[in-house]
């Protein structure tokens, strides 16, 4: 879990500087920012728990599905917002905003913050996303990155096993 202190305002410009930097053809710039302090995590906690009880305990768990909202301090929404375009099919637009997702991440670590990427049930929740973060209609949520202090030593997961999901090809 992340805690205080979080990046301040030009620390965090300069993560989402570094962000922006991603792979984007036609320079369209399919992807956008949301900044959630404390107090607006705090309420869209309270919103996630309550539309997740009104979808019921056999769709989603409450306490799950607004965790995230009531204990984090800063979160970054990476809003995927496709731009038409002919030349740039939206699914390219889709990877460029997934791409500013591991960006950002990759920013925070490296600046020594602690880091998660998460999405979570009320990031795919349309109401959620209309109601609490103002998402025009074409747009959805790529990723929520928390930024935070984390612990002195983040336990790692199990990786894959990169041989196993390798091929190569000589000819």
């Amino acid at each position: 879990m992340l805690t205080a202190p979080v990046p301040d305002r030009d620390t965090l410009e300069a993560l989402l500087c570094v962000a922006a930097r991603t792979p984007d053809h036609g320079k369209l710039e399919p992807w956008r920012f949301i900044v959630l302090e404390q107090a607006a995590l705090r309420r869209l906690g309270v919103l996630a728990r309550n539309l997740a009880a009104a979808a019921g305990p056999e769709v989603v768990d409450a306490d799950k599905a607004s965790q995230q909202f009531e204990t984090g301090q800063l979160a970054v929404v990476v809003v995927a917002s496709p731009k038409p375009c002919d030349k740039f099919p939206q699914i390219e637009q889709t990877y460029s905003a997934g791409a500013v997702c591991l960006s950002l991440l990759n920013a925070a670590l490296a600046s020594g913050w602690g880091a998660n990427w998460l999405s979570g049930w009320a990031s795919h929740n349309r109401e959620f996303c209309t109601e609490g973060l103002a998402l025009a209609p074409h747009e959805h949520v790529a990723g929520i990155v928390h930024i935070g202090t984390g612990p002195a030593q983040m336990p790692d997961r199990p990786r894959p096993d990169v041989a196993a999901i390798t091929q190569w090809i000589h000819e």
